[in-house]
């Protein structure tokens, strides 16, 4: 069944196709191919899954010779192992039940097919980017997915914001991906193929320089993709799109994509540990960073990116500390538990039409699927056992001690601090949400409802994910591992007991603060008894503005300059040219009269006057 692995991102694709040009003529509309064409995919996924758990270890790659590029074969094709089959089934699940949840959500949407068909797109190019064979070929999905995130988050371009956060995303972005390419180039070259397998297998004999180099220009792109430090800017914003699509850029593509490329090549990040710390301290920077601007943000959609940001810290930081299997794990986890938290914002959304947790509370009585499936979710990001979230990052955090040095203390503190932190900001999303009174308007609570089947329903699968992702593990000491096939040198996946007991601890303190602040004061926000000291919380430590300083405004003077210098010299240059031009013409024209006595006696002036000239030079 291996063979038919291109199936995998070739049917969304297709599906996308057909959404496009031909939905008019399928019955049940563009959303049939939408489904249809991501179910399919997930049954290979999954068939391609059983054939991976029942031959650890096993790698099957099938690749058709390309073009040669200067004496290097390119080549397309599919590399399929336990990596691969496991996150082509994470990306087609979450795909799946976004396209589901989207046929309500997005119901009297005027360009609904178009939206169908961008979502199709999407997810073919991440299981591009998971099953590609060649660098280049990954490089295409990688380059694909920046496209659609363009154009979802842009999708309500009628408005000012949607506009803009979709040029930042797209920008920021751009920005990383120019290193993405460059490390591309260098590894190729250095390995001798763009093949992922002989890349990954050359590693270790690459000289120091070239591994470096090359895992630290790879790494730009995954800093942009994965909105890391000082890349992130673009994900809060991204708001502004749907927020389906929020759960899948979120969850299982785009942001997801960096963080896979390091486990997929890691092997070159193994032989070259100066960029792994490099992303270890960029993971620090991150993780906390993200998670205190949540603590303080009003926007229930901007917390659940402040918290992706924070959480794929989390996996970039176990990957720096060799916790391969730990960082795949919290990125399957967080999949669930964060495709299911912005799911359930958005039946919330939908029900009180404002984003601000100020203008909501008291819905737990009129959402009651939403706000069960809510807490579940946020109990697995505050990472609370028996969840997986919590097994995940203690596994993580256990790497990061036994790690030790400065790189893995540092990983362990700023982990535990943030733990407390993330715990805090998933409990006051909920107590802000779901408990008190209603602070919005009268007209609007007398509407507020449960969602409908189709959404609600895609929210009690991810809770179940959430569940069973963690419990497995405790019987089978992370069965998982076993067939995931990690690279050699890296941290095996296990907990120490007095970490997970301390780390729990620290997620049921940081709950209890927030609940103590709101049985003490229910009608504030628990933020308000830091004071003073949440400015630089609510302004995300103004780096956003530090950009519009230092990039965004020289960046339009710059543009205004040269528009000044175009119109006023080059264009003005053309213009007097091209009126000297007319000019003379006109004054030409003036002797072009039609009178043959004119036009004889001037042709004897001008030979009287040439033999005149000719007679006086000839004197001298």
């Amino acid at each position: 069944m291996t063979h038919w692995a291109w199936l995998v991102p070739a049917l969304p694709a297709f599906a996308a196709v057909v959404g496009l040009f031909l939905s008019r003529y399928v019955p049940g509309g563009p959303a049939v191919p939408a489904i249809v064409g991501t179910a399919l995919s997930l049954l290979v996924a999954v068939v391609l899954l059983a054939d991976a758990e029942s031959n650890p270890g096993a790698v099957h790659q099938t690749t058709v010779p390309w073009t040669p590029l200067d004496g290097f074969h390119l080549s397309i094709g599919t590399r399929i192992d336990g990596l691969a089959a496991v996150t082509s089934v994470m990306v087609a699940i979450v795909a799946l039940l976004v396209q589901i949840y989207s046929t309500a959500y997005m119901a009297g949407d005027p360009r609904y097919s178009t939206y169908a068909a961008e979502v199709s797109l999407f997810t073919a190019a991440m299981l591009l980017v998971v099953v590609a064979s060649d660098l280049f070929e990954l490089l295409i999905g990688w380059e694909v997915m920046g496209l659609c995130s363009y154009l979802l988050i842009g999708h309500y371009w009628q408005t000012e914001g949607a506009r803009s956060a979709a040029v930042k995303a797209f920008v920021t972005t751009r920005i990383g991906d120019t290193g993405f390419l460059f490390g591309i180039f260098v590894l190729g070259v250095a390995a001798g193929s763009f093949d992922v397998g002989q890349v990954v297998g050359r590693a270790s004999a690459m000289s120091h320089a070239a591994v470096t180099a090359g895992a630290l220009l790879l790494l730009a792109g995954v800093v942009g993709k994965s909105a890391q430090f000082p890349l992130h800017v673009w994900l809060p914003d991204a708001m502004a799109g749907p927020t389906p699509i929020s759960a899948l850029i979120h969850a299982a593509t785009m942001v997801a994509a960096g963080i896979y490329v390091v486990a997929r090549l890691y092997p070159v990040y193994l032989a070259a540990p100066d960029a792994r710390t490099v992303l270890g301290v960029i993971a620090c920077l991150t993780m906390l960073g993200a998670a205190l601007a949540a603590l303080a943000e009003d926007d229930l959609k901007r917390v659940l990116a402040w918290s992706t940001v924070s959480q794929l810290a989390y996996m970039g930081a176990g990957l720096a500390v060799g916790a391969w299997t730990a960082s795949i794990y919290h990125l399957l986890a967080h999949a669930g538990f964060k495709a299911l938290l912005f799911l359930a914002a958005g039946s919330v959304l939908r029900s009180v039409g404002t984003n601000l947790m100020s203008e909501m509370g008291g819905l737990r009585q009129r959402l009651p699927v939403t706000f069960v499936t809510a807490v579940i979710g946020a109990a697995a990001l505050a990472g609370l056992p028996p969840f997986a979230g919590a097994f995940s990052k203690d596994a993580i955090l256990t790497a990061a001690r036994e790690h030790g040095g400065a790189l893995g203390t540092a990983v362990y503190a700023v982990g535990l601090v943030t733990a407390f932190v993330t715990a805090a900001y998933a409990t006051r999303f909920i107590v802000r949400t779901f408990f008190g009174s209603y602070r919005g308007a009268l007209d609007v609570r007398a509407q507020v409802h449960e969602s409908p089947l189709v959404m609600t329903a895609p929210l009690v699968v991810l809770a179940a994910a959430c569940i069973l992702l963690g419990a497995p593990v405790v019987p089978n000491s992370y069965g998982v591992a076993s067939w995931l096939d990690a690279p050699t040198g890296t941290v095996p996946l296990h907990l120490d007991a007095a970490g997970v007991v301390l780390s729990a601890v620290i997620v049921i303190a940081g709950s209890a603060a927030v609940v103590a602040l709101y049985r003490r004061r229910p009608d504030e926000d628990p933020v308000t008894v830091l004071g003073h000291a949440a400015t630089p919380l609510v302004h995300a430590f103004w780096v956003d503005d530090v950009y519009e300083r230092l990039v965004v405004r020289p960046a339009y003077a710059t543009a205004r300059a040269m528009r000044l210098t175009d119109d006023s010299a080059i264009d003005a240059a053309v213009v007097a040219s091209g009126q000297g031009t007319s000019a003379v013409g006109a004054l030409l024209r003036r002797l072009q009269n039609g009178n043959v006595q004119a036009y004889v006696s001037g042709l004897v002036v001008v030979v009287i006057a040439i033999v005149m000239t000719v007679s006086l030079a000839v004197a001298r």
